[in-house]
């Protein structure tokens, strides 16, 4: 079919979409172009509005991760190549216990539990990528943060990140070597704002109430040398 015609019959659907859920014709014309394709084809597993969950068992029930605040955290030139060949980003899914299966010496994942993020063609990435950056529902917590330029040896990086705070145990900082339960971290300097990721290292449950990701009560010095680290492991890696 041709890509014109994909994009009518597409704003046509999101049109009939908005309706069947109580969305104005003029909320929708007022919004991004690429925010109709959101609501048509992310908003079944993504949060697009807020807020996060705020107990044990709505959080538990996220099908993918919540994006009301995706303009805050992503970085545009990321989202545009991944959306057209995702590449799972949670080793074990949204929430780790779901995709786990008990193995000989421990949990392992089990991959036929785990479903395939959709592909966007060129045009639709880039659309979706713009929409989502006009989400930015927490610029309050942005706008405490400051990360000076800087470096940090690879060999103190991975001490702090590793050995005095353990960040290791949920998350991946090269392709198969980490933790399974959080994010990998190896792109995370590439995918993710600098400001974001001081941010969410210093409270993240400012973002996510009930996210189980420790609250470490870092120094401003020690935050800013994390976020270095991710930086620094995300040069010349690549998704693949």
């Amino acid at each position: 079919m041709d890509q014109r015609i994909c994009r009518i019959f597409s704003f046509v659907s999101a049109i009939a979409l908005a309706a069947t859920v109580g969305i104005s014709s003029e909320a929708l014309a007022s919004s991004p172009p690429g925010m109709a394709l959101l609501k048509q084809r992310c908003a079944s597993c993504h949060d697009l509005t807020g807020p996060a969950p705020t107990t044990l068992h709505a959080l538990w029930a996220r099908k993918g991760p919540d994006l009301f605040y995706a303009g805050n955290k992503f970085q545009r030139k990321w989202l545009i190549e991944w959306l057209q060949h995702p590449i799972r980003i949670r080793p074990a899914g949204e929430f780790y216990a779901d995709h786990i299966t008990p193995g000989s010496k421990r949990d392992r994942i089990d991959p036929s539990t785990l479903k395939d993020h959709m592909a966007l063609d060129a045009a639709d990435a880039q659309l979706a990528a713009d929409a989502l950056m006009t989400l930015h529902s927490h610029d309050d917590l942005i706008a405490k943060e400051s990360v000076p330029n800087g470096t940090i040896s690879p060999t103190m990086g991975a001490l702090v990140f590793d050995k005095f705070l353990g960040c290791m145990a949920c998350h991946r900082v090269k392709p198969d070597f980490g933790g399974l339960s959080g994010p990998e971290l190896y792109t995370a300097g590439k995918r993710l704002r600098a400001r974001f990721m001081a941010s969410y290292i210093r409270s993240p449950q400012a973002w996510d109430p009930k996210i189980w990701m420790p609250n470490k009560h870092l120094s401003n010095a020690r935050i800013v040398q994390l976020v270095h680290y991710l930086q620094a492991l995300s040069e010349g890696e690549s998704n693949e």
